[in-house]
């Protein structure tokens, strides 16, 4: 049976800073990925703070990243965005702030563009009954 690794709190430090730097990355992520690495709570109140005043970790930053690549690439609409960001623990005003990234314009494109293709792949033969399935 393989040992647990131990780390100290300087390589775990070295090991989040190449973890923050891959992709952005919020507080709840990080602070679980230390937890994962079997770091004391001490430990890892030090590592978040040393991370944020590196600026390797960032809310409003990963918030307003993490809410343009979400619906730009999966397309996913504002509320799921939002029920994410709350699941990562992200505050009402980066939440806000993020949701601000997504341009209306943009938006109401995407909802239009989904709803088209709904339609065409509704089989019915009159509009009526389509724009009731729809």
């Amino acid at each position: 049976m393989q040992r647990p690794t131990t780390y100290t709190v300087d390589e775990a430090q070295k090991a989040m800073e190449i973890f923050c730097a891959y992709q952005e990355r919020c507080h709840y992520e990080v602070r679980k990925k230390l937890r994962e690495m079997r770091m004391i709570p001490q430990a890892i109140d030090h590592i978040l703070t040393q991370l944020i005043e590196s600026n390797y970790l960032n809310e409003e930053r990963f918030a307003k990243a993490f809410a343009r690549g979400k619906f730009r690439i999966k397309h996913w609409g504002k509320n799921r965005i939002v029920r994410e960001l709350k699941f990562r623990e992200i505050s009402k005003y980066n939440i806000e702030s993020a949701l601000k990234e997504i341009p209306q314009q943009d938006y109401l494109d995407a909802l239009d563009a989904m709803a088209k293709k709904k339609m065409d792949s509704i089989l019915e033969r009159s509009v009526l009954k389509k724009k009731k399935k729809l």
